[in-house]
C-alpha cells in the first residue's frame, strides 16, 4: 500500500490561533492595530530587548534595518552564499553592491576567518570608516545568516564589525528559539530580523519582526513600514487619533495586520515546545544516521549553542554512492517523502553571476554544501511514525545504491 504523501513542513496551528483570528475578523480592525502592537510587546518581552518592529515579511524587516543604517547607493554590502534570495535582493534595492563571504563547512554559516581576511586585504579604514581597496566604495553594513537554526559565531563577528565601523543585521529567519552562548539571538547584535513564513519555527502566514535596541532605529522603521507617516498611522481611525498626518519620508507598505498578529500572539506561546520537538526528532534523525559513511548529518552546535531545528540538513556523500543527489530527492519523493534543497548559492544565480561575473569554484565550500544537501522533513506536525518512515526510507536508498 503506498503511504500518504508527507509533506516537507506544515504549520503548527490549534483552537487557540483559529479563534483569534476570528476574534479579530469580528471585531472590525483586520489591518495593523491593537493585535499588532499587542504581538510586538510580547515578543519584545520574550527576547528581552525594547523594541520590536511587526513588518508584513522579513524581507521587508531586511530592507527596512538596512535603510536604517544608512546604506546607500553606491556601497557595499556582505552577506553569504548560502542563503534565500531575499538576503541579497534587499541590498540591491538600494542600487548597492553585495560582496559575499564564504561558509564554514561545519553548518553553512559566515566564515569570521574569511570575514577578517576580505577586510584585511580588500578593504582599508580612512578615519574609521571602511572603503574597499579597489573602488573606493564604503563597505557599511555586514549581514551574517543563521543557517537552519544554528547561530552564526557572532563573537568574533562582531568584534570585527567594530573595528571596520559595520552595521550589523542578523538574519535571523531560521532561528528563532535559538542561542548563542547563554544569549537569545536577538540579543546578540544592534539588529536582527526574524521570519514567520509558513514553513517557519513560527509562523503568521507570512510576517517578520525587527528587533533593537537602539530607540531612533525603531522610530525610523516604525514610520518607514507604512509609508513615511510621521506618527502611528493606524491610530488615525481610532477615537484617540486624528484625520491629519504628514509624510515625513517616501516610505514603504509593510505592516502587518492584525489577522497575521493574531496567530503570532499564540505561536510565541508554543514556540519553545514547538522547538523541544524539533529537537527531539533532530536527535532520532541523527541517532539513525550518523554511523551511515555515505551519510553526513547536520552540525548540532556546541553545548553553548541551542539550535532552533528550522532545517535538519543532511547531507550525502556522492562518490559513495550510485544515484546522484538529484536522483536520491526523486526517490524519496517516490516513496512519499517531501524534501527540499537549501540554497542554490547566490552566485549560481543568473542574476548574481551575471552581474558580479561569478562562476563555479568562487565559494568552494558553499558549492560543496549545496551540491550534498538534502533538507528532510522536521517540524512539530509530524509524529515519531513519520520521522521512522524518511529514516527507512533514507536507509534503503543507501543500502539500495552504495557503491
Amino acid at each position: 500500500m503506498k503511504l500518504e504523501f508527507l509533506p516537507f513542513a506544515l504549520p503548527y496551528l490549534d483552537s487557540a490561533e483559529i479563534e483569534e483570528v476570528v476574534a479579530s475578523l469580528k471585531s472590525g480592525w483586520i489591518t495593523t492595530g491593537p493585535k499588532c502592537r499587542q504581538f510586538e510587546d510580547k515578543f519584545a518581552a520574550y527576547i528581552g530587548v525594547k523594541h520590536a518592529v511587526a513588518v508584513n515579511s522579513a524581507t521587508a524587516g531586511l530592507h527596512l534595518a538596512l535603510d536604517a543604517v544608512g546604506l546607500k547607493a553606491g556601497e557595499v554590502a556582505l552577506t553569504v552564499p548560502i542563503t534565500f534570495a531575499a538576503t541579497a535582493e534587499v541590498i540591491r534595492y538600494f542600487d548597492a553592491d553585495i560582496d559575499l563571504i564564504d561558509v564554514l563547512n561545519s553548518d553553512a554559516t559566515m566564515d569570521p576567518a574569511l570575514l577578517k581576511q576580505y577586510l584585511s586585504d580588500r578593504c582599508e579604514l580612512k578615519d574609521g570608516v571602511c572603503y574597499r581597496k579597489a573602488d573606493g566604495k564604503r563597505v557599511r553594513a555586514v549581514l551574517p545568516v543563521h543557517f537552519a537554526g544554528l547561530v552564526c559565531d557572532m563573537d568574533p563577528i562582531n568584534e570585527l564589525a567594530a573595528k571596520y565601523n559595520l552595521a550589523v543585521i542578523e538574519d535571523a529567519a531560521h532561528s528563532f528559539t535559538a542561542w548563542y552562548k547563554g544569549r537569545q539571538v536577538g540579543r546578540l547584535s544592534p539588529l536582527t530580523v526574524f521570519s514567520f513564513y509558513a514553513t517557519k519555527t513560527i509562523t503568521t502566514g507570512e510576517g517578520g519582526m525587527i528587533v533593537t535596541d537602539d530607540d531612533e532605529k525603531a522610530e525610523r522603521m516604525r514610520i518607514m513600514r507604512l509609508h513615511g507617516i510621521s506618527k502611528d498611522a493606524w491610530k488615525r481611525y481610532t477615537a484617540e487619533g486624528s484625520w491629519y498626518y504628514e509624510v515625513i519620508e517616501p516610505g514603504f507598505k509593510y505592516n502587518l495586520t492584525d489577522i497575521a498578529a493574531s496567530m503570532g500572539i499564540h505561536q510565541l506561546d508554543k514556540a519553545e515546545w514547538m522547538r523541544d520537538v524539533r529537537q527531539h526528532y533532530a536527535d532520532i534523525y541523527t541517532a539513525a544516521f550518523k554511523d551511515v559513511v555515505e551519510l553526513q548529518t547536520p552540525c548540532h552546535g556546541s553545548s553553548e549553542y541551542i539550535h532552533a531545528w528550522h532545517l535538519y540538513t543532511l547531507r550525502i556523500r556522492p562518490e559513495k554512492l550510485a544515484i546522484s543527489r538529484a536522483e536520491f530527492i526523486e526517490k524519496l519523493k517516490d516513496a512519499g517523502n517531501g524534501t527540499s534543497v537549501h540554497f542554490i548559492p547566490l552566485h549560481f544565480h543568473p542574476y548574481y553571476r551575471d552581474r558580479y561575473g561569478y562562476s563555479r569554484g568562487d565559494f568552494p565550500v558553499s558549492e560543496e554544501f549545496y551540491d550534498r544537501e538534502i533538507s528532510l522533513p522536521i517540524y512539530p506536525k509530524m509524529t515519531e511514525l513519520d520521522v521512522r518512515r524518511v529514516i527507512e526510507a533514507v536507509l534503503e536508498l543507501v543500502e539500495k545504491h552504495r557503491k
